[in-house]
């Protein structure tokens, strides 16, 4: 009752335009453009505004505005590179306002509300952690097998610059993601069941037991970690960590109460992870 209240009180001021179209911009562009009608539940006299359709809307807008936050991150010569903040609707101000329009028609144009999306990892901290080597290891590869040698730099660049905060688990599959064509991985070598074979990805278990080795410290827990079927060539017996997206993974936590920082490089048939930290090993 409230609302057709203020229908039609503001339909009986003749001095207020009644919006039958609402543009919706972004940054001063128009993104989108919606008719009061549209926002119609059922066409009774009493309109209902319809929330499927309010969701619709709002997630459209959503893919056109959305911008994640970036990290701060290290580059190859040490240097920072600054931090991003993200954006995303405001949903409830977003949802308040398409209400405004529908019931009461007083709005033409809306920017679209925004919240701000901070990075987690900030230049201060980045600075912060970078301070101390306090574990590292580093393998060898044969660079004449390109299609491995490719397959280890994209997992070695998915977990460069990583940032574990005290008490949080680092997971080698939640990093790296799932190991596809479309991410770039090639078929190589990998072992399955003792077997030799071939497979999306093949190759990035040395990535996942070189960092084993380099996380393997006094305050490092191993939450999960799987050796292969057979032993490998590229770490010791026993030393090595196998993982497969639909299979094992190599989970780690951070029980120091410090970050830890992640530095991986694959180069010229050689793969090095070094940890860093704000302390000395010597410290803990």
């Amino acid at each position: 009752m409230r609302f057709l209240f203020l229908i039609l009180f503001f339909m009986t001021q003749t001095d207020v335009q009644i919006y039958e179209q609402l543009i919706i911009k972004h940054k001063s562009h128009i993104i989108d453009q919606i008719q009061r009608k549209d926002l119609s539940f059922i066409p009774l006299d009493l309109q209902i505004i319809d929330e499927s359709r309010m969701e619709q809307i709002y997630q459209r807008i959503e893919d056109e505005v959305f911008q994640a936050p970036i990290d701060a991150e290290l580059d190859e010569q040490g240097n920072i590179i600054d931090e991003k903040k993200g954006y995303k609707v405001d949903k409830a101000v977003f949802y308040e306002r398409l209400q405004e329009f529908y019931y009461h028609g007083i709005i033409g144009v809306m920017e679209v509300p925004q919240q701000t999306l901070f990075p987690k990892v900030t230049s201060e901290l980045l600075a912060h952690v970078n301070q101390h080597k306090i574990g590292s290891y580093t393998t060898y590869y044969k660079t004449e097998h390109s299609e491995r040698s490719h397959n280890i730099f994209l997992a070695t660049e998915a977990i460069n610059n990583t940032v574990i905060f005290p008490g949080e688990q680092f997971s080698f599959n939640q990093i790296v993601g799932e190991r596809t064509t479309k991410k770039g991985y090639k078929r190589a070598p990998v072992i399955v069941k003792g077997e030799l074979s071939e497979d999306i990805g093949g190759g990035i278990c040395q990535v996942s037991s070189t960092l084993f080795n380099a996380v393997n410290l006094r305050g490092v827990q191993m939450i999960e970690r799987y050796s292969h079927s057979k032993e490998v060539p590229y770490v010791p017996p026993g030393k090595d960590a196998t993982v497969s997206w639909w299979g094992p993974d190599f989970v780690f936590k951070n029980n120091y109460k410090e970050p830890l920082l992640i530095r991986a490089f694959a180069e010229n048939g050689r793969l090095d992870i070094h940890v860093f930290a704000p302390f000395k090993k010597t410290d803990v």
